[in-house]
């Protein structure tokens, strides 16, 4: 079988670059990096603490980024002296470290290209992750909890630490629902292109008469928001409730009543958090999880407007946006994309890179379609 043919495939990986770091704006970025340095020496920079911790994130952040593209330069650089050095010589070996090489460069540079695309004013934000069953019984409850394992996976391949908020059991198997964080630069950017309704077909594992079930899950993605945020929330406005955390089957798990629902009165917003031990840890990270959600319901009703403003009327997302099917065939389809998989074991272990790269580069066409 032949090789690659390197000189097409390195020339496509510079044009590439190219076209990132055209959209990077990389001597932009450098100048903000300098700016941000200077900032960040003041001696009264932490005189005001929010605004030192907009600095300084806003310097690890593009410094990470310049690093990354910088990085990735250099491999394709070092690639083809490889390359050159290897036909020279006629070195067999060098080609094929060169060609494994390869591979692996096309992937970085392909997840930096769909990083580019991640552009939106919370796109770089870590992400606060909502699931909830829905119809179908305890099917859908079971397909709950395997979506929340599903993006576990995801985040553990990728060693994105993942902080649990809440989880609410069914009483047969599976959640009613479940909330947790996905602490990462882009993890909402990445991740919001996974809301909607996700749609399972199986042979049901809890039907003794063997019967193909339809289930439903609905996945809410929601940026996390950080102090400099601006959501005021009047204590007057929100009800407290404590309650004895339970696990599986209903079983006590708490011998006190720590843990915490909240609901947010003029929105009817409900979030609740039992997985710390003391009421107080509970109800500091429920009003995390209030105010992340509060400001996507403001930030969805300012698009709602925009849109009625400009007469849209084309649906964006849909009820519907993917397809699990594990029966009479076997496969997992995104109804807004078209990509697809005939591998749904793996999906279900975090093999949704495909998905999110595929939605990542949907939703910018939907967005610049939106602004013609």
């Amino acid at each position: 079988m032949a090789g690659p043919d390197f000189d097409t495939e390195i020339k496509q990986l510079q044009a590439t670059l190219h076209t990132i770091e055209q959209v990077l704006d990389l001597d932009a970025m450098k100048a903000e990096i300098a700016d941000l340095q200077e900032q960040v020496a003041a001696p009264d920079l932490w005189d005001d603490q929010a605004n030192a911790q907009k600095v300084t994130g806003r310097l690890s952040l593009l410094q990470g980024e310049l690093e990354r593209f910088e990085q990735l330069s250099s491999r394709v650089e070092d690639l083809g002296v490889l390359v050159e050095l290897g036909q020279e010589e006629g070195d067999a070996d060098s080609l094929a470290e060169a060609e494994t090489e390869l591979g692996r460069v096309k992937k970085a540079v392909e997840a930096l290209e769909v990083r580019t695309l991640l552009s939106g004013e919370y796109d770089a934000r870590e992400a606060l992750v909502t699931i909830r069953a829905g119809a179908g019984g305890v099917d859908a409850a079971d397909f709950a909890e395997m979506l929340m394992r599903m993006y576990v996976r995801w985040a553990e391949r990728n060693k994105y630490p993942v902080e649990v908020f809440d989880t609410s059991y069914a009483e047969e198997a599976g959640l009613k629902s479940a909330t947790f964080a996905v602490h990462a630069p882009y993890a909402y950017g990445t991740l919001s292109v996974e809301a909607g309704t996700h749609r399972l077909v199986r042979i049901s594992p809890f039907d003794n008469q063997g019967r193909r079930q339809t289930s439903f899950a609905a996945v809410e993605v929601v940026p996390v928001l950080e102090q400099t945020d601006e959501i005021e929330i009047d204590e007057n406005d929100i009800k407290v409730d404590v309650y004895r955390s339970s696990g599986p089957g209903g079983q006590s798990v708490n011998t006190t009543d720590s843990a915490v629902r909240l609901t947010h009165l003029p929105t009817g917003t409900v979030v609740s958090c039992q997985n710390e031990k003391s009421q107080l840890q509970n109800k500091a990270a429920a009003m995390i999880v209030l105010k992340a959600k509060l400001l996507a319901l403001k930030k969805a009703e300012e698009e709602a407007h925009l849109r009625d403003l400009k007469g849209d009327v084309a649906a964006s997302w849909g009820d519907q946006m993917r397809n699990y099917v594990l029966n009479p065939y076997q496969i997992v389809k995104d109804l807004r994309t078209g990509f697809e998989t005939g591998n749904p074991s793996a999906v279900f272990d975090g093999e949704i890179d495909g998905f999110l790269e595929a939605g990542i580069r949907w939703r910018r066409g939907a967005d610049k379609a939106d602004q013609n």
